[in-house]
């Protein structure tokens, strides 16, 4: 009786165990498909992929732009911001070049080099831009990235999704699907065992 109880247990930790295991796959196949069509496609499609060295030649506050991402709605008048221009010389071309903060940033504004997020206080936007420009004119020489290829002429400060970010974001499901592939092959060996040592 004692033998049969513990025969029925082991088998109901060994379906819960599997269970776990398989869904352990299962989100992580997810989590591969998420960052598949959402992260991957944002790095494929960046041209900004060299590194190089740039310096600062101006960093200007023009006027208060609108926030162009907002277009035909109430937010477009309720959001301006000062407009910050900083050129840089790209030392890979000797260009002068535009710089933005990220791939996102030019597609939100072009005119402006830093688009800040949206907040009520516009005493704050505009404190905060004024720092990022004075530190431009404090640090004039920083890493930066600019198409090689020369279909954008301009540069960024830095990629949304760099190489590493990327490796990191595919860390988490391969270490989750690796764990419930590890709990399937040992939950089965277990199973194996115990078939085998009943037969013997």
């Amino acid at each position: 009786m004692l033998g049969k109880k513990l025969v029925t247990a082991q088998k109901r930790g060994e379906t819960r165990a599997l269970c776990l295991g398989l869904g352990m796959v299962a989100c992580s196949m997810m989590m591969y498909f998420f960052i598949g069509i959402t992260i991957v496609p944002f790095y494929t499609n960046s041209v900004w992929t060299t590194e190089t060295v740039c310096k600062v030649l101006k960093a200007n506050i023009k006027d208060k732009v609108f926030c162009s991402n907002s277009e035909g709605s109430e937010d477009e008048e309720i959001f301006p911001y000062p407009c910050l221009q900083v050129w840089v010389n790209l030392t890979a071309s000797g260009q002068e070049v535009m710089l933005y903060q990220t791939e996102d940033t030019l597609e939100r504004n072009p005119k402006c080099s830093y688009v800040p997020d949206k907040l009520e206080n516009s005493k704050e936007v505009k404190a905060q831009i004024e720092t990022i420009a004075s530190n431009f004119k404090k640090y004039q020489i920083f890493p930066c990235y600019y198409d090689p290829g020369g279909r954008q002429t301009n540069v960024i400060l830095s990629r949304l999704y760099p190489s590493k970010g990327l490796l990191f974001a595919f860390l988490w499901p391969t270490l989750m699907f690796t764990g419930g592939c590890l709990i399937i092959v040992l939950v089965k060996l277990s199973q194996y065992v115990s078939v085998l040592s009943a037969w013997q």
